[in-house]
């Protein structure tokens, strides 16, 4: 089995590019600046996978038994 489609393997989660207009609601959202979120790697495979380049913003969803739906936010470095 190969690992050629990182984001169809079930252990990855989803993971998308936030828009610029969403990022804007998003940091007022929350009160904070892209330096204060957490960090993602350029060359993690799931967001090589997707395009993202450094300095976009990553929105992950993660589905758990127990929290259901989790979202996470990282900026790529």
């Amino acid at each position: 089995m190969g690992l050629d489609v990182i984001g169809k393997n079930f252990l990855v989660p989803k993971h998308e590019i936030v828009q610029d207009e969403n990022r804007e609601e998003l940091l007022a959202k929350f009160n904070s600046t892209m330096k204060n979120f957490p960090k993602i790697l350029s060359d993690d495979p799931a967001v090589a996978e997707i395009g993202a380049k450094k300095e976009d913003l990553i929105k992950i969803t993660r589905k758990s038994i127990t929290a259901g739906t989790s979202i996470y936010y990282r900026v790529v470095v």
